[in-house]
């Protein structure tokens, strides 16, 4: 199955709520969500009624799908793995998922959307204990280091980050000066603002 490659604004506007796929542009009066409140369409503004079940738990699917950057055999693979671990699958999964790459990035505040943060991982401007890594999906553990490559620190992109105040996670500590963030430990439930009603997702693969 093939990325998604149409405009990013449409899936926030399908689900009903921001995503944050834009960066910047999901704050501001600019968003497509807040100037067009309703379904993408042509008949987007006559839907009405009350969803059932599946509806419920397939919409809650494809959000944290489409929060994370994720293909369907992509997300359905998290969840069978999630669920072989012991603990809550619905926890699991989304501990899975925030400890990603191409995630730990964005949370670190190094891309200002996961989708950006995929491409500069992908580009290969960043080191995980040292070495250089250009995977979005490998997963971080507890004590690794990401840090900007010294050749890519140098573009205005990363020098801008320097001067910022950026606000990250529990789980996370950021150093802007050196342009590097430590994973200081797994995220909790409780440390995922995700909005996402995980146990919805379990429901529907469930069935």
């Amino acid at each position: 199955m093939a990325r998604y490659t149409g405009p990013s604004c449409r899936l926030c506007r399908r689900e009903g709520q921001k995503l944050f796929l834009k960066g910047e542009r999901c704050y501001c009066s600019k968003c497509a969500l807040e100037r067009r409140a309703y379904a993408p369409g042509q008949h987007g503004q006559d839907r009405k009624g009350k969803q059932s079940n599946y509806g419920l738990q397939l919409r809650e699917k494809q959000k944290a799908k489409r929060f994370y950057g994720l293909q369907e055999t992509q997300f359905r693979n998290y969840f069978e793995k999630a669920a072989k671990k012991k603990g809550v699958t619905g926890e699991n999964l989304l501990i899975m998922l925030e400890t990603r790459f191409d995630n730990a990035v964005f949370r670190m505040g190094f891309a200002s959307s996961r989708k950006e943060a995929r491409q500069l991982v992908l580009h290969g401007h960043f080191t995980v204990n040292g070495k250089k890594q250009n995977i979005p999906s490998m997963a971080i553990k507890a004590g690794d280091v990401i840090k900007v490559k010294e050749k890519s620190a140098a573009s205005p992109k990363f020098k801008e980050i320097k001067d910022m105040a950026i606000s990250t996670p529990s789980w996370i500590s950021i150093d802007t000066e050196k342009l590097e963030g430590k994973v200081l430990a797994l995220p909790r439930r409780e440390d995922i603002d995700t909005p996402v009603a995980e146990h919805l997702i379990v429901e529907l693969y469930s069935k």
